[in-house]
């Protein structure tokens, strides 16, 4: 039986936070970030931001919201974190922020409507989504999290999106 104090908090924090490329798992993560914002500041594109007050301990913390400013994969960030918290990566194939999932009934292609705008603004082209036969995309076990399918995704409520590593 869960405790009903993290039902509590996951209900006000929402969802687990999409971490920038090299993060520690959340535990470690939550432990070495100090919050002094250094990732937030090389990122050109935006796409870092302090998590907000309603995180509660996570309040600070740098998250990435890919509907509103996807990850680039520039990876400017790891190597200015002061504590490690975000850990050096070697190339954008191998960041693990989180995987996309592709939610069937808001997504046009699903629908019998020809759509290839997630698959089109996949960095890993024909790597982490894919098309099926009846033309509707398949996120594959090569997907980084970056979210510029999420982002770029033209259904009104994202068809596509991105979920943290370790969320269920």
């Amino acid at each position: 039986m869960e405790n009903p104090g993290a039902w509590l908090r996951r209900l006000v924090r929402g969802a687990p936070a999409l971490r920038p490329p090299g993060a520690l798992p959340e535990p470690a993560f939550a432990a070495r970030c100090l919050r002094c914002g250094r990732c937030a500041e090389v990122c050109a594109y935006r796409a870092i931001r302090p998590a907000a007050a309603r995180r509660g301990l996570e309040a600070g913390t740098p998250e990435v919201v890919p509907r509103a400013a996807p990850c680039w994969l520039c990876l400017r960030c790891p190597p200015v974190c002061p504590t490690g918290a975000l850990a050096p990566v070697g190339a954008p194939r191998d960041v693990r922020m989180g995987r996309a999932r592709v939610v069937a009934d808001r997504c046009f292609a699903h629908q019998g409507i020809l759509c290839r705008t997630c698959l089109d603004a996949c960095p890993l082209q024909g790597e982490a989504i894919r098309q099926d036969p009846d033309l509707r995309p398949e996120v594959t076990e090569h997907c980084v999290g970056c979210g510029l399918c999420e982002h770029r995704c033209p259904a009104p409520e994202a068809a596509i999106v991105v979920a943290p590593r370790g969320a269920p």
